[in-house]
């Protein structure tokens, strides 16, 4: 099994990366799938759980080694199956190619008033023995490897969108 794990701390409150991460629910009668794209990586909504997230059921897909002979693209699977508001969350989600499971977790600390640490983990665990022996060092490095710049510009991006839209109505009236 592979780890990652990283954190960093940005100027932005908790609940302000919360609600990028997290936005408010909106049910199937509202439109059609959300999606979110973002550094190459593609996430529609299937299911947006419960209030607060909890369930909220998605599909993936991210570029994987071409060697895997999946045309470059994987895809995974990924249920939401913990959540705190404002503090943590945690996934589970079934992967191909080399067919995996892997976990997913956020923690928010908040560090001094206005700034947050932000904590980011994820395992990854090919289920066929012979091919985690051969290639799973690789696979998982291969999509981990952008993680730390693509969580960290979405939350930043996020916060300054919705600091942006709050300020407007400000600025007009």
């Amino acid at each position: 099994m592979r780890e990652h794990t990283y954190s960093f701390e940005v100027d932005e409150t908790p609940e302000e990366i919360w609600a990028v991460l997290h936005p408010k629910v909106r049910r199937a009668a509202d439109g059609p799938r959300r999606v979110i794209e973002h550094g190459g990586v593609r996430i529609e909504i299937i299911n947006e759980g419960d209030e607060n997230g909890q369930g909220l059921v998605r599909t993936c897909t991210f570029k994987v080694p071409k060697l895997l002979l999946s045309g470059g693209v994987g895809r995974s699977w990924e249920c939401v199956t913990e959540v705190v508001p404002n503090r943590s969350s945690r996934y589970e989600a079934v992967g191909k190619p080399l067919w995996s499971k892997a976990t997913g977790w956020h923690r928010l600390e908040p560090v001094t008033d206005g700034r947050t640490r932000v904590e980011f983990g994820e395992t990854y665990h090919a289920f066929n023995p012979v091919l985690r022996l051969l290639l799973e060092r690789y696979v998982h490095h291969f999509i981990s490897k952008d993680n730390d710049r693509l969580v960290r510009t979405a939350i930043e991006e996020g916060v300054a969108r919705r600091r942006a839209r709050a300020a407007a109505p400000e600025a007009t009236g």
